[in-house]
């Protein structure tokens, strides 16, 4: 199975959580974008950072969001509702899918929402 984890880059420590693990059960990690994440970045480098995590996610056969996610992450799911891909938004609470943080498209009915730490989440994802 082909995945793509995003999220914010404060999460980036989740992201590549998440990527050990089903990278350790055979998965295969389309693009990993923590690699760039750069303090001096210019813009010719981010036109190239999206073409690469777009490329990520058309390649992907499931989409995993970790949440709290920026405004990037967000047009991540976008891309991968409108391509039709499996989508799992993954949070370590309840809170985040509350009504004062969530957002109409997390619940769309293509959408598994997870709340646990990784090893839960990553459990129910390889189910």
């Amino acid at each position: 199975m082909k995945f793509y984890v995003g999220s914010g880059m404060k999460n980036c420590h989740l992201v590549k959580d998440y990527a050990k693990q089903l990278i350790e059960h055979g998965w295969v990690q389309t693009y990993d974008w923590v690699k760039n994440i750069n303090e001096d970045v210019h813009i010719a480098e981010m036109r190239e950072y999206a073409k690469l995590e777009k490329q990520g996610i058309i390649e992907a056969d499931v989409v995993i969001i970790l949440l709290p996610a920026g405004r990037g992450a967000h047009i991540e799911l976008g891309m991968a509702l409108a391509l039709q891909k499996k989508i799992f938004l993954c949070a370590d609470t309840d809170e985040e899918f509350s009504t004062k943080n969530t957002v109409a498209f997390y619940e769309l009915p293509s959408i598994t929402k997870l709340v646990g730490n990784v090893d839960e989440n990553i459990i129910k994802i390889l189910k």
